[in-house]
């Protein structure tokens, strides 16, 4: 049983210690972001954060600004009702425009997760990590560690069957390998489409989940593969595997360009035209 008194506890650590989420902290789907606030680097408690804490703790992981800012900067943007916004859509081109100049993240709008009155005492737009689970915006349908939305399990929580059958595709029993992770990416597909008659999995989820595997293979491992032990600490315990040996990129960040060509490469293993 968790302590009453652990979210204070765990506030007092040194940003980079590591405390599992105690009660009434929140938390996301993607156990990244999840990673980021266990050990400090945005708001343990997983509430009020600002986008500039967020981008700045993309850098403790090893992502380059720019591309950690086009992961985090864009779901601050202001949800819109799906049923209402094409009212929007009819304010006319320079209106449009002139709210792109004002907010260039407005472009991908499309990630929008905050609600149009958060906002911290100094005005700044700020997101609590359970909106994260918003259906259809970055969240999407067959997780590698979390049921689908439409399954009753919650899409936020991470599944200790799933995450077993992850790091039991190894064929070596210590390290998983890009290939590893595309075979069971496309066996998840395979059971979805039998086991969630209401699924939704388009080319953009299948972009958004060949990029989140390749994002553990570079940040956690060699862009090829990545430890077991590392896995196992990341998934099971949402826990940056500091102990198991793993270290920040000290000389380069990952960018564009890697990220990119390691998705290729993760699509064409899955080899689903999607």
């Amino acid at each position: 049983m968790v302590s009453e008194t652990t979210p204070l506890i765990s506030s007092t650590l040194p940003k980079g210690t590591y405390a599992p989420s105690g009660a009434g902290d929140k938390r996301s789907p993607c156990p990244l972001i999840n990673s980021l606030a266990n050990h400090g680097y945005i708001a343990r408690n997983g509430q009020n954060i600002p986008a500039s804490d967020l981008n700045a703790a993309m850098n403790e992981i090893g992502l380059s600004a720019a591309l950690g800012a086009v992961f985090a900067r864009p779901i601050y943007n202001v949800h819109q009702d799906p049923k209402t916004a094409y009212l929007r859509k009819r304010a006319g081109f320079f209106r449009r425009l002139w709210s792109i100049i004002r907010n260039p993240w407005a472009v991908l709008s499309m990630f929008a997760m905050r609600r149009w009155d958060q906002k911290n005492s100094k005005g700044k737009a700020v997101l609590d990590l359970d909106q994260l689970a918003l259906p259809g915006v970055v969240e999407h349908d067959i997780s590698l560690t979390r049921r689908d939305h439409l399954q009753g399990e919650g899409n936020n929580a991470p599944q200790s069957d799933l995450i077993e059958d992850l790091l039991a595709c190894s064929k070596d029993g210590k390290t998983l390998t890009m290939e590893d992770l595309a075979a069971l990416r496309k066996r998840r597909i395979q059971r979805q489409l039998d086991d969630n008659p209401g699924l939704h999995y388009g080319s953009l989820q299948h972009q958004i989940a060949c990029t989140e595997i390749a994002l553990v293979l570079n940040l956690l491992g060699d862009g090829k593969s990545v430890p077991c032990d590392y896995a196992r600490a990341f998934f099971q315990e949402e826990r940056l595997p500091v102990k198991e040996g793993w270290k920040k990129r000290r000389w380069w960040t990952l960018g564009f360009s890697e990220l990119g060509g390691t998705v290729s490469k993760i699509k064409a293993l899955v080899g689903l035209k999607i």
